[in-house]
């Protein structure tokens, strides 16, 4: 039943992803973006990682997806406006993603993958928060602070630059 699933969602997050690049309308894509996070939310629940599951939905599904529909809305993109690209963009991008490939492709060949399919050392709490909390603050307890000191100097960075001055004016 676990693999029926499997197949499902890749078929879906495949198809999902090419509707996002090929769909002309900026919405369409996004609203395909969000269904290929659900996807691999799925994906995420089937390889026993809930946290993950639940962090991919609650942070790009949600809030990356709103920050994209906002800078869609205010880009205001028209067809008559946007300047066509031409054939030196596209090579690039070709170009570009025909690297990406061959450095995935390099990365993949040399990785072991005996592990994955010796039952003897499946372990099926892996991937519970119980078990990620636990390492998050026993062997990663500096880089764990460190990030967090960061976040609130982002937050109060942010808050000095969105304060008004005292002489602005709105209009």
């Amino acid at each position: 039943m676990a693999d029926k699933i499997f197949y499902f969602l890749t078929f879906l997050s495949l198809i999902s992803a090419m509707l996002v690049i090929f769909s002309r309308n900026p919405v369409h894509s996004v609203l395909y973006l969000i269904l290929t996070f659900f996807c691999l939310s799925g994906h995420y629940i089937l390889l026993n990682a809930q946290f993950l599951a639940a962090v991919n939905i609650i942070v790009y599904a949600g809030a990356i997806m709103v920050l994209f529909l906002f800078v869609i809305m205010f880009l205001n993109l028209r067809e008559d406006t946007e300047p066509r690209k031409g054939m030196a963009a596209k090579l690039a991008a070709v170009v570009s993603g025909g690297l990406l490939l061959l450095i995935m492709v390099a990365a993949l060949r040399t990785a072991d993958m005996s592990t994955l399919n010796n039952p003897a050392s499946f372990d099926s709490q892996i991937g519970l928060v119980e078990n990620l909390g636990r390492v998050l603050f026993t062997d990663f307890l500096l880089p764990f602070e460190l990030a967090s000191v960061l976040f609130l100097v982002a937050m109060v960075g942010a808050v000095m630059l969105g304060k008004r001055e005292a002489g602005e004016r709105n209009f």
